[in-house]
């Protein structure tokens, strides 16, 4: 007799389809020997009695099935701390880069998950400290970037920047990103960074439009710490995966270092990252 293994589902409940794709997934489910517990977003769609929140269905569940978009990834990151478990994302909507199963194939995902047939994609994450008079203050995760830009004055800020404790440059520019390779085609990417591959071992520092063209992305090896000092006291503030940002007060730095853990991002058999680059970027391999 199989033993019943235990499957979280969580959903983005604003989503067009939700309701219908979390209805098929319960039924999909239960044809198999596996418990299925359902988040308050999840619950609400389809009248569950019963919800559970994301750190406790991290207690309990082998794996977590998000439903939604590649910032629903990351919000649900965000809310486990360091519970980490798998995340298998189905996009509700166009491809993503995080959810790279689409609605249409939610029932090979099922089978995926239950005959363990899926592939599981290791995802660096950046450990940030916020540190006053060598004191840690406060310590974050990310998944994608660590964001610094400037408060609510529109004017450059100006970031010096250390990499293995050697002067790296003095930026002088909106802003800051510090990128781990998935974060590459988030913001970074927008900010005109170089694309780097998940298993590349590497994390970029690309300045937001800098104010001097000689100061361009810098990619440095994962095991490096990067500090930030800001240089004049002016207002700015860190954000982490597009989350809720934190005012940095005049005689805090940053530490950012590569985290001890990593994310496993579950996806379905021959989904490389380059096709849903690919895909995503709608990359032809032709000059028109």
């Amino acid at each position: 007799m199989s033993q019943t293994r235990h499957i979280g589902l969580i959903a983005n409940d604003s989503k067009p389809g939700a309701r219908e794709l979390v209805q098929s997934l319960v039924r999909e489910f239960a044809k198999h020997p596996v418990q299925l517990h359902l988040d308050p977003h999840a619950g609400r769609l389809v009248g569950a009695e019963h919800s559970l929140s994301e750190p406790e269905m991290a207690e309990m569940c082998e794996m977590l099935v998000v439903l939604g978009g590649d910032g629903t990834i990351l919000q649900v990151l965000h809310a486990l701390g360091e519970r980490l478990r798998p995340l298998f994302g189905i996009n509700i909507g166009s491809l993503g880069f995080l959810t790279t199963v689409s609605v249409k194939e939610h029932l090979r995902a099922v089978a995926a998950i239950v005959e363990r047939q899926y592939e599981l994609s290791e995802r660096s994450l950046l450990k940030v400290e916020i540190i006053r008079e060598g004191r840690v203050t406060a310590s974050r995760i990310a998944l994608n970037d660590a964001v610094i830009s400037r408060g609510e004055i529109s004017r450059l800020i100006r970031l010096a920047v250390r990499i293995g404790g050697v002067n790296l440059t003095e930026y002088n520019a909106d802003g800051l990103i510090v990128a781990t390779p998935t974060g590459s085609t988030a913001y970074s990417l927008s900010a005109g960074g170089p694309v780097l591959a998940p298993d590349s071992g590497v994390f970029v520092v690309n300045p937001i439009c800098p104010h001097v063209l000689t100061n361009r992305a810098v990619i440095v090896n994962d095991a490096s710490t990067v500090e930030i000092i800001p240089v004049d006291g002016s207002s700015i503030y860190l954000t982490l995966d597009g989350q809720t940002a934190h005012h940095i007060e005049p005689g805090e730095t940053l530490q950012i270092t590569k985290a001890q853990h990593t994310l496993p991002l579950a996806t379905l058999p021959g989904m490389p990252f380059f096709e849903v680059l690919r895909q995503k970027l709608k990359w032809s391999g032709t000059a028109v």
